[in-house]
C-alpha cells in the first residue's frame, strides 16, 4: 500500500482528496501546513506529497524545497495562482505536477497514478552509503572490492531503512514493510536483525550506521566524508 501525505491548510481540501484517494487503496496522511508535514515525513514512511502553495509557517514552496533535499518522493504542487512565474518557481523548487485549484478530485488522482509509474520506471536500484552500495534488482551488497551476502530479511531490512537516510522507522513499521501485515511474531525479531546486520557492517563505521532511537525504532545515518 503506497502511502501519500495531503498538506493544505483547507480542511474541506483535505477531507476530499483523502476520501477519493482512499477509494483508489492509498493510506492518506494530512498535514494543515508545512512543519506538521515536516514531522509526519518523520514519521512516517511517505511515498508521495500533495502540498498547497499558500501556508502559515513554512509554505508550500519550502517544504517541497525540503522534501528535494532529503527525499525520493515525487511531489503534486496545489495552487491557486495561475500564472507562469508562479509555476516556474514551483518547479524550480523540485514539484513533479502543479495542479491550479479549483480542479476535479479525479485529476489528483490520475496524476498520483502517473506519477508512481514514471518514479517506479526511473527510479534507481542501487541505494549508496559511501563504500557500501546496495543492488535491489540482483538483491546484493557490495563494498566496491567484494559481495556481502546477506539473509533475504536482513537484505530487506538494511534496504528499507538505507533507502530513507535519516528517516526514522518504528518497529512496528519495519515489521510491516519488511515481514508483512500479517507477520505473527513480535517486533523482538526487528532487534535481533539489527544487532546481526550491526556485527556484520562493525567495519563500515565511517560509511553508516543505523540508530537506535530509545523506545521508538531505528533509522540509519549516511556519514559524510
Amino acid at each position: 500500500m503506497k502511502h501519500l501525505l495531503l498538506v493544505d491548510d483547507d480542511a474541506q481540501i483535505r477531507e476530499l482528496l483523502r476520501y477519493v484517494l482512499s477509494k483508489e487503496g492509498y493510506r492518506v496522511y494530512e498535514a494543515p501546513d508545512g512543519l506538521e508535514a515536516v514531522k509526519k515525513m518523520q514519521e512516517a514512511a511517505i511515498d508521495l506529497a500533495i502540498i498547497d502553495v499558500m501556508m502559515p509557517g513554512m509554505d508550500g514552496y519550502e517544504l517541497c524545497d525540503h522534501i528535494r533535499q532529503n527525499y525520493d518522493i515525487p511531489v503534486i504542487m496545489l495552487t491557486a495562482r495561475d500564472q507562469l512565474s508562479d509555476k516556474k518557481l514551483g518547479y524550480e523548487n523540485g514539484t513533479d505536477e502543479y495542479v491550479t485549484k479549483p480542479f476535479e478530485p479525479e485529476e489528483i488522482v490520475f496524476r498520483v497514478k502517473a506519477l508512481f509509474r514514471r518514479y517506479h520506471r526511473v527510479s534507481s536500484d542501487l541505494i549508496r552509503m559511501n563504500r557500501i552500495v546496495i543492488d535491489r534488482q540482483n538483491i546484493e551488497v557490495s563494498d566496491g572490492e567484494s559481495v556481502l551476502l546477506l539473509p533475504m530479511k536482513e537484505f530487506e531490512l538494511l534496504s528499507q531503512l538505507a533507502q530513507y537516510p535519516g528517516r526514522l522507522f518504528s518497529r512496528d513499521e519495519l515489521i510491516r514493510l519488511v515481514w508483512g501485515a500479517d507477520y505473527e511474531g513480535d517486533d523482538r525479531t526487528v532487534d535481533v536483525h539489527i544487532k546481526r546486520l550491526r556485527q556484520r557492517f562493525a567495519d563500515y563505521a565511517d560509511d553508516f550506521a543505523i540508530q537506535t532511537v530509545r523506545g521508538v525504532g531505528y533509522k540509519v545515518e549516511v556519514k559524510t566524508h
